[in-house]
């Protein structure tokens, strides 16, 4: 017995402190059925995010039949790479290049809201954590994912925020803005947010569909039992 619990604790021990050591998540409040902050968000990820990271595993052609969009408005307004419509939305940025400017080639955020620990929460505090850190290579670093190797795309609408630490020398405490962006604080929640929803509806896109064909799956089943049941008293009848 002792063998076990031993065992118990060596495995989930590490887990549950990796989970506390982690950052502070904001709650992103995202919804993926509402259609317009999706089509906000792809609007702001392929102006601000695409020009260095891609969406591998999901295609043009794709998130215009879930969003709602036609061909017309993705190639005109939503694509800016050359792609074919029905081709994926891969960042035209040259590994070689981002190697050479920034260190290293950006990942692909494709599945980035479900590999995080903390899913969306993650992505939307990490899009409001940047500050500006003159240690850095780029002038910027972030709370939630320190030493990222990567400006903020988001700036001019955020402001630019500097940490303030708790005490001399101690962690950060808080970040506050420095220099005002051209948006409030809320409406710049409100672009994390979108940007966040299209990252999530991105990382699985059936999602939209799942969902709505479950809401007839459960009537169907609810259905089927009433009809079961009413069979059986219909036997049972003829048996007593």
């Amino acid at each position: 017995m002792k063998t076990l619990l031993a065992l118990v604790l060596a495995v989930f021990a590490p887990l549950a402190l990796a989970a506390g050591a982690g950052p502070k998540l904001e709650a992103s409040h995202t919804n993926i059925e509402d259609t317009a902050s999706l089509q906000r968000g792809a609007r702001l990820f392929v102006n601000y995010c695409m020009g260095c990271h891609s969406l591998g595993y999901l295609r043009y052609s794709r998130m215009a039949e879930d969003l709602g969009l036609s061909e017309e408005q993705v190639m005109q307004n939503l694509n800016f790479t050359g792609a074919k419509f029905g081709e994926r939305m891969v960042s035209a940025m040259d590994p070689a290049d981002a190697t050479a400017w920034i260190g290293a080639a950006a990942p692909d955020l494709t599945l980035t809201a479900r590999a995080k620990l903390g899913g969306p929460d993650w992505v939307y505090t990490y899009l409001k954590s940047f500050y500006a850190d003159e240690s850095r290579p780029l002038g910027w670093n972030n709370t939630v994912l320190p030493g990222a190797s990567m400006p903020n795309p988001l700036w001019e609408m955020q402001g630019i925020q500097r940490a303030v630490y708790a005490g001399e020398g101690g962690q950060i405490d808080r970040l506050e803005v420095a220099t005002p962006g051209s948006l409030s604080p809320e409406q710049f929640d409100q672009v994390a947010r979108d940007i966040t929803a299209f990252l999530q509806y991105a990382a699985e896109p059936s999602r939209l569909q799942r969902e709505s064909v479950g809401v007839w799956v459960i009537l169907f089943l609810a259905f089927f039992t009433l009809m079961a049941w009413l069979l059986k008293q219909e036997y049972w009848r003829d048996v007593h």
